[in-house]
């Protein structure tokens, strides 16, 4: 068989890349082991603002002006619905932390998504001493069931083998890439923390970021809205809500922990008072970079191999720039931005 393109891994990554291939008309085969979890179980928020520190997510504007029409195509594509729009209400812990929002509306880059007037309502459930901010622009893509689709629409094509990829049986010529019964130009590796067992691209240097998160049921809250605090609440529908999420940079895993879901319950502790049951624990290994960018390139000695990597915790607003970044430069000779291109390390 002879395709354009091998692909390694379908989270958001792989699947935004397969895009703009099917787009082009580019032949192609991914490779999926169900190794990497971080796209299945991401809570998949789109938010322009880093609501910590109220500053301009990067390239917020951008990102999203190409993704949510991105999304938009692939739920009539895949007949689904996966964006969910909703109202994320920052509940503010001090006087200062209301003067650092209004002081944030002062910057260009946040005014259109920051809302001037704060929201004093009580919600039943929730605690907020000192009221909320709005942020507008923002909501949930259904990142589980994107993919579940995704891979299901290219197994009905026969585009996807559900195998472990073997790197060693990677032959690398000058112009060919032959693998087992596939010959390629180029092959791209989106396999999120799987990277770091590619013997091709082990040396960049990504942080693992385990992350967990629980479902719970609680028919007292009745909210619409993202209730961001110590933690996040997001609504999920028939009174359940996805909580989380937590940080471990020692653990390798994506098993759920104890730990994990004590800590959970501690945050929430502080966020909400009224009763609730677990329904669900879920954990996955977020790739990250430092200084937040993702990893994009060619091999340095290996031009056919390429890399697509690094998305982070905002992987549902960067996949579908980057990916087209990555098409352009591998196809049309477009330069890579060096915030993101692999050669600045």
């Amino acid at each position: 068989m002879k395709v354009d393109y091998i692909i390694v891994g379908l989270g958001l990554a792989g699947l935004a890349f397969v895009e703009e291939l099917i787009e082009a008309k580019k032949t192609f085969m991914v490779f999926e082991d169900d190794s990497q979890t971080s796209s299945l179980v991401a809570g998949g928020v789109y938010n322009p603002v880093i609501l910590k520190r109220f500053t301009p997510v990067w390239n917020a504007k951008e990102q999203l002006e190409i993704a949510l029409p991105f999304y938009q195509k692939l739920e009539k594509k895949l007949n689904i619905k996966i964006d969910e729009k909703f109202v994320i209400k920052k509940a503010f812990k001090s006087i200062e932390d209301q003067n650092n929002w209004f002081s944030a509306l002062d910057k260009p880059k946040l005014v259109d998504y920051l809302e001037p007037k704060l929201d004093t309502k009580n919600y039943k459930g929730v605690i907020a001493e000192f009221s909320f901010g709005n942020v507008k622009e923002t909501g949930r893509i259904d990142t589980k069931r994107l993919v579940e689709s995704y891979r299901e629409y290219l197994k009905e094509r026969d585009l996807i083998r559900f195998k472990k990829f073997e790197y060693q049986a990677l032959n690398i010529d000058k112009e060919l890439l032959e693998y087992k019964d596939i010959n390629a130009s180029k092959i791209v590796f989106c396999e999120g923390y799987g990277i770091k067992k590619n013997p091709f691209f082990n040396y960049l240097p990504l942080n693992e970021a385990k992350g967990e998160l629980l479902t719970i049921h609680a028919p007292e809250l009745n909210i619409d809205f993202l209730l961001k605090s110590t933690l996040f609440v997001l609504p999920l529908g028939d009174d359940l809500y996805k909580v989380g999420a937590t940080f471990n940079w020692t653990d390798k895993t994506s098993n759920p922990s104890e730990e994990g879901k004590q800590e959970l319950i501690e945050k929430l502790k502080k966020v909400i008072n009224v009763p609730y049951t677990i329904v669900n624990q879920t954990a996955g290994i977020r790739p990250t970079v430092s200084g937040r960018r993702p990893l994009v390139g060619t091999h340095p000695k290996f031009k056919q191999l390429i890399v697509l990597n690094g998305l982070g915790t905002r992987g549902v607003m960067i996949a579908p720039t980057v990916a087209k970044k990555l098409f352009h430069y591998l196809e049309n000779g477009q330069i890579l931005d060096n915030d993101i291109n692999i050669t600045r390390f």
